[in-house]
């Protein structure tokens, strides 16, 4: 459902007016934004003939080719906390969202003193969002590394990073949702073939996974926060311990999985993540940018200039729609930040 709208491309940009850069390094112009004035937007999701993004303040925008942007505040059951990394995060339409009008969101509440995340059904009826049910709760929250990526994967699953709640060892044990990237079904039942069946974890020992796609040979990558630099891009196997916080970069032990690229001293911050033709694009929060990265050679190059934070990446054919996070307390945001922006990626593919 994240990649099903080149439809909606072609006839918003005939009514907006947008078009690509024709630059062979890909810097911000003002032809570029699709909509402004975001409210720290997260994940970007699609149908033939709509776009949906989540704010992390608790709003959902609307694009269509129809009426450029519509603004909706979707009911909760518990009081969104938005404070640092928390808030409305993670946004998923069901695969039959044309005939169901479903979706998934993953947001951050209070509970006796504390904070939570949860994943809930949503459900858009009488012009509103409304939480319907509750999948699945008890994820550890905090100030910061609230995780809160949604992904599809090609087995239909549904898939969610957890963070570590700025609990570092929480992300180890077992018993904790924190840390994690989890995989369910979407009414919430436990997959019997998960690797601690019957737990939703998948895979383990993660900071703050923040992105998630696959190749088109099925293998699994996801993007995740380091400490003290140290970003990571990982190959995700099922039942496997990515290190934090034993180790980080190039350190081994026995048990755990190095990372397949790390940032070393440079820091990404990285967040959404897409594939196209053997190649990861990374959205860059901290980096300002989005990082090419070859799966054959990783070799790794930045095609996104001028932006600011990023936080979420949609590709589509040859081109990548690109959310900015310059209003989420650490960027530099501009009269119209955050942005949506179209960005071609004929004059970078090699």
């Amino acid at each position: 459902m994240r990649k099903n709208w080149y439809s909606l491309l072609t006839a918003f940009c005939l009514i907006s007016g947008c078009s690509p850069l024709n630059k062979d390094e890909i810097s911000h112009s003002s032809e570029d934004i699709v909509t402004k004035n975001l409210n720290i937007p997260w994940q970007i999701n699609s149908t033939p003939k709509q776009m949906w993004i989540s704010e992390r303040t608790g709003g959902l925008v609307l694009l269509g080719p129809k009426q450029k942007k519509t603004s909706y505040s979707p009911k909760f059951s518990e009081a969104l906390a938005d404070g640092g990394e928390g808030g409305f995060l993670g946004f998923l339409l069901d695969q039959n969202y044309d005939s169901n009008k479903i979706a998934y969101g993953y947001y951050t509440y209070e509970k006796s003193g504390r904070l939570v995340n949860r994943v809930v059904e949503m459900r858009f009826e009488n012009d509103e969002w409304k939480e319907s049910r509750v999948i699945l709760d008890g994820i550890p929250g905090g100030y910061t590394h609230n995780g809160g990526r949604m992904e599809w994967g090609p087995d239909k699953k549904l898939y969610i990073t957890t963070g570590d709640s700025g609990e570092e060892d929480l992300s180890q044990s077992l018993k904790s949702l924190a840390g994690k990237i989890l995989r369910i079904n979407k009414d919430g039942s436990v997959p019997k073939d998960n690797p601690f069946y019957p737990s939703p974890i998948y895979t383990y020992g993660h900071r703050n996974p923040q992105g998630m796609t696959w190749d088109n040979k099925g293998t699994m990558f996801a993007a995740e926060h380091g400490s003290s630099n140290y970003d990571e891009i990982n190959k995700i196997k099922p039942g496997k311990n990515y290190g934090w916080p034993l180790v980080r970069g190039d350190e081994k032990r026995d048990g755990l999985e190095s990372p397949w690229i790390h940032s070393g001293n440079d820091t990404w911050a990285p967040s959404g993540i897409d594939y196209k033709d053997g190649y990861l694009y990374v959205a860059a929060l901290r980096g300002e940018s989005v990082k090419k990265v070859s799966i054959s050679s990783k070799k790794i190059t930045s095609i996104v200039s001028n932006v600011g934070r990023i936080r979420d990446i949609l590709i589509v054919d040859n081109k990548m729609f690109v959310v900015t996070n310059n209003k989420d307390g650490r960027g530099q945001p501009s009269s119209d930040d955050d942005v949506l922006l179209n960005v071609s990626l004929e004059k970078v593919m090699e």
